[in-house]
C-alpha cells in the first residue's frame, strides 16, 4: 500500500499509560520503535519531546472515553498534525490484541493516510460544550426529583398530577409546601390553587383528599430541597455560559470572526430552535462549517442519516447510528417544537412522513432538515427563510402524477389520464 507520510506515530491511550509507536520510512525500509509513557503531565511532555525529536509529521490516536483529552491538550503544542480517530473505524485484526500491536496498527494506518480525523473543536467551544452538557444532566436530575415527588404524593393517595399539569408550577408548589408545613385539610389545600387552574373545586378536593403522614412530609421536603438545589446549580451554569459567550465575542472582535451571540440570534430564527437550543447546537458543531464539505457530511456526522446495509441485492435494516448523542437529542427536541409551528415547511414535512413512517421517524427527518438549514445559515451568514407549508405541494406536476397513479395501482385500479382540454 502506498505510503503517504514517512514519519508518523500511533498512540494507544489508556487511563494511566499511553503506548507510542514511531514509524519511520528511510531508504525504502520501515523502522518502528515503541515506548510506554505515563499520562501524567510530565509523562506526556516527555512523549511530546520524543515525538518532536523523531521529526513526526502526523500523530494519530483513537478516542477512548475521556482519556484522550489530556493527551490531546499536551500534544496539541507540537509542530505535527494531530489526528483523533473513531475507535470503531480502526479496529485491528482479531487475535492480535496487545497495546504495542494496537499502537503499531494505528501508526501503519496513519502512514498510509487511512485514518479519517474526527472533529475536535477549539478549547473555547469545548468549555462551552462541557457547560451545556452539565446543564442537561442537571435538568435530567431535576426531572427525576419531580417524578419522585409525584411518586410520594401517589403513595399518600394524593392525585395532584391528575388535576394539575405541572406539579412544580406556582399552584402545585404552594400546595406541596403547605403539605410539608403540616396542612392536611383538602379544602385549605385546594384554596391555594390559582384561578387559572381548569380543574373544578370538587375535583381538586377529591384529588387532595389523601392520607398524608409524617414520612410523606419528610420525603416531600427532601425531594423539594434537591429540586431547588439543582435549580440553583442550573442558574450558575447559565451565568457561566453567558460569561463564556462574552469572552468568545471579545476574542472574535479581534480576529474578525462573527460574534457568537449573533450566530445564536441567526439560528433562533429557525422554527422550533430557542436561544438555549441554538447555543447547544453551536457548542456541539462549532461555528466553522469548513470542516464539513457539505451539509450531508454534517447530517451523517450527527447520526441523522440512515446507514447502508445491502447484501446479495437485498436491502436490510439501516437504522440511524448513534452519531453525536448530545446534538441529536437537542435537534429532535427542536424538531418536535418545529412540527407544531403553523404554516411551516417543517410541520408539513412532519405530517407528510408521520402517516407513512410514524411520528418518531418523522421527527428524525425534520431534525435532519433543521441541521441542513443550520449548516447553510452558519456557512453563508444568512437568516432562515421558511419554504412554507405549501412547498411540498408545489412540486412538479409529473412527479405528483406518478405518485398518484402508483397509489391507484396499489388499490387495484388502472387509470388512463387525459388532459382537461381533450376530455372536454
Amino acid at each position: 500500500m502506498e505510503v503517504m507520510h514517512e514519519r508518523v506515530a500511533g498512540l494507544d491511550v489508556h487511563k494511566d499509560t499511553a503506548v507510542a509507536c514511531v514509524r519511520i520510512v528511510a531508504g525504502g525500509k520501515v523502522s518502528r520503535e515503541c515506548r510506554t509513557f505515563e499520562t501524567t503531565t510530565s509523562g506526556l511532555k516527555s512523549l511530546l519531546a520524543w515525538l518532536t525529536e523523531n521529526g513526526c509529521t502526523h500523530v494519530a490516536m483513537e478516542a477512548t472515553g475521556v482519556y484522550w483529552k489530556p493527551v490531546w491538550n499536551i500534544l496539541s503544542d507540537g509542530k505535527f498534525e494531530l489526528v483523533l480517530a473513531n475507535a470503531a473505524h480502526i479496529k485491528n485484526v482479531p487475535g492480535r490484541k496487545t497495546d504495542i500491536n494496537d499502537a503499531m496498527w494505528i501508526a501503519d494506518l496513519a502512514a498510509c493516510g487511512l485514518i479519517k480525523a474526527s472533529f475536535v473543536p477549539d478549547e473555547a467551544i469545548q468549555e462551552l460544550r462541557s457547560l451545556l452538557r452539565a446543564r442537561k444532566q442537571l435538568v435530567r436530575e431535576q426531572v427525576s426529583h419531580v417524578q419522585r415527588i409525584q411518586k410520594t404524593l401517589e403513595e399518600a393517595n394524593i392525585k395532584l398530577d391528575s388535576v394539575i399539569s405541572d406539579v412544580m408550577g406556582a399552584s402545585g408548589r404552594r400546595m406541596i409546601e403547605a403539605m410539608i408545613a403540616g396542612v392536611r385539610d383538602p379544602r385549605k389545600l385546594a384554596a391555594l390553587a390559582s384561578g387559572r387552574i381548569k380543574a373544578k373545586p370538587k375535583a381538586l378536593y377529591e384529588a387532595l383528599h389523601g392520607r398524608l403522614t409524617d414520612h410523606h412530609r419528610f420525603m416531600l421536603r427532601l425531594h423539594l430541597g434537591q429540586y431547588d438545589a439543582l435549580a440553583c446549580s442550573i442558574r450558575d451554569v447559565d451565568q457561566q455560559v453567558d460569561e463564556a459567550i462574552a469572552r468568545m465575542d471579545k476574542e472574535a472582535a479581534g480576529s474578525g470572526q462573527s460574534p457568537f451571540r449573533s450566530l445564536i440570534e441567526l439560528l433562533s430564527t429557525i422554527p422550533g430552535v430557542s436561544a438555549l437550543g441554538a447555543t447547544t447546537i453551536l457548542a456541539e458543531i462549532g461555528r466553522d462549517m469548513s470542516r464539513f464539505p457539505t451539509a450531508g457530511h454534517l447530517v451523517a456526522w450527527a447520526g441523522l442519516c440512515p446507514g447502508q446495509n445491502e447484501s446479495a441485492g437485498k436491502r436490510k435494516s439501516s437504522r440511524l447510528r448513534k452519531g453525536a448523542p448530545w446534538l441529536k437529542t437537542m435537534l429532535v427536541q427542536c424538531a418536535w417544537a418545529a412540527s407544531r409551528k403553523k404554516d411551516s415547511y417543517y410541520k408539513a414535512q412532519f405530517n407528510r412522513l408521520k402517516s407513512r413512517r410514524g411520528p418518531k421517524k418523522a421527527a428524525c427527518a425534520v431534525a435532519a432538515s433543521l441541521l441542513t438549514a443550520i449548516y447553510h445559515i452558519l456557512k453563508d451568514g444568512v437568516e432562515h427563510r421558511d419554504l412554507g407549508a405549501g412547498y411540498l405541494d408545489r412540486r412538479s406536476t409529473e412527479n405528483k402524477t406518478k405518485r398518484l397513479l402508483a397509489q391507484l395501482a396499489k388499490l387495484g385500479y388502472h387509470a388512463v389520464l387525459k388532459p382537461l382540454a381533450e376530455a372536454a
